[in-house]
């Protein structure tokens, strides 16, 4: 699978699934991955590599929310950049409010692998959740 676009989706079903695995095999093992700024999980950015991404992004993800979801919307950009568009959805766990914000990701490709990720996403929503 060379083509940007299902690669992209293959992640984000992979995601929707809980299946770490499959996700996990389209990223390239030295992967950066950067958080928003203003974001709780920015405050370890750059996370580089798989082990850093599962500890510090999606094992604190799982810790705070209830049922984490990434909506989908438009894909953006072909070849080596494409941005999804979409949105965040949740149920934090302490405070009990949803969370729906939009949210941004850019990956970069290399050779079928994703090597970079940026995420953007409305802080001031998800500060909201969790206050």
């Amino acid at each position: 699978m060379s083509n940007p676009n299902q690669i992209l989706r293959s992640v984000y079903s992979a995601f929707a699934a809980g299946d770490l695995p499959a996700l996990l095999a389209h990223l390239h093992p030295e992967i950066r991955w950067n958080e928003a700024e203003g974001f709780p999980l920015a405050d370890r950015n750059p996370y580089v590599g798989c082990d850093a991404i599962v500890q510090g992004v999606f094992v604190r993800i799982a810790e705070e929310w209830d049922d984490f979801q990434v909506e989908v919307g438009e894909l953006a950009g072909s070849g080596d950049v494409v941005t999804v568009f979409g949105r965040y959805k949740a149920r934090h766990k302490r405070t009990r409010k949803v969370l729906d914000v939009q949210c941004a990701h850019t990956w970069w490709l290399a050779n079928g692998k994703l090597v970079r990720f940026q995420q953007m996403v409305d802080t001031a929503g998800v500060a909201a959740a969790r206050a």
